[in-house]
């Protein structure tokens, strides 16, 4: 018997279904074709992404302007770097962006100690993510933080830095919590996500699954708002609990923390 004509109807049925699914996603659904090939449209949006994740990796943070915004807002401030080189040798040995470099450790040490809570902002795998997000992030972090009554020492800016620098950079503060907000690797769809790991009593050798992580904080994904208040639960129940991680997802039985190891 042959094969029955397509309905067409229905084939539009199923297109316009799919065009109203792409309002609610960036992802590459119902991009339409010309012939057996894409759209040049399609294509050249490809690229564009493309090109922007791959910015987003090697493009070289301002520290001296991030550094001077957060003065600028009273924060105490203190700009370290890890123990790689340069971007290059960061790409290159995951495991050199996760401790600090013999100078960072020094400034480190001059700092006050045993703060309940260290915060640090690395480039991590997008610059970008620390550009547009990490002001406003963490002008909501410290509201809600010392509306708990919680002390905060000073917020420390890495280069070069991935997540477990937070460890040191906790364990050399004597806090008792670290947040690490660090840009994560970039998508085709998302190049500018910050992501926000807390873990309670950080120190060097922690494994990824004693953290709990918050992720898609961007201005097309999770607001300051909602990510400072998701980030400031966590870190009720840490308190409360005196762990992070998996340990911590147990104790709160079905309800939802992604722990999860960094992105990079």
């Amino acid at each position: 018997m042959p094969d029955e004509p397509p309905d067409r109807n229905n084939q539009l049925a199923v297109t316009d279904k799919l065009a109203r699914l792409r309002r609610f996603t960036p992802a590459r659904i119902a991009l339409g074709r010309a012939g057996s090939g894409q759209l040049t449209a399609t294509g050249l949006r490809f690229m564009l992404d493309h090109a922007r994740a791959r910015d987003a990796v090697h493009a070289a943070l301002d520290f001296d302007t991030i550094g001077q915004s957060l003065r600028e807002r009273d924060w105490s401030v203190v700009h370290v770097q890890s123990t790689a080189a340069d971007r290059a040798e960061y790409l290159r040995r995951p495991d050199l962006g996760r401790r600090l470099s013999p100078a960072g450790r020094l400034a480190i040490d001059g700092q006050q100690r045993g703060s309940d809570v260290a915060i640090v902002a690395a480039d991590g795998l997008s610059a970008s993510a620390i550009e547009i997000n990490l002001l406003p992030l963490v002008d909501q972090l410290r509201r809600l933080l010392l509306a708990q009554g919680l002390t905060m020492g000073p917020l420390v800016l890495v280069g070069q830095g991935r997540v477990a620098v937070g460890d040191e950079i906790g364990e050399l503060l004597g806090a008792k919590l670290a947040v690490v907000l660090i840009g994560e690797r970039p998508g085709l769809s998302a190049a500018d996500s910050l992501g926000a790991y807390i873990t309670w009593r950080p120190r060097v050798g922690m494994m990824d699954s004693s953290r709990n992580c918050i992720s898609n904080i961007r201005p097309a994904g999770l607001s300051p708002e909602d990510a400072a208040a998701q980030i400031v639960g966590v870190v009720e129940l840490a308190f409360k609990h005196a762990t992070t991680g998996v340990r911590l997802n147990d104790l709160r039985g079905t309800e939802a923390i992604s722990a999860v190891g960094p992105r990079e």
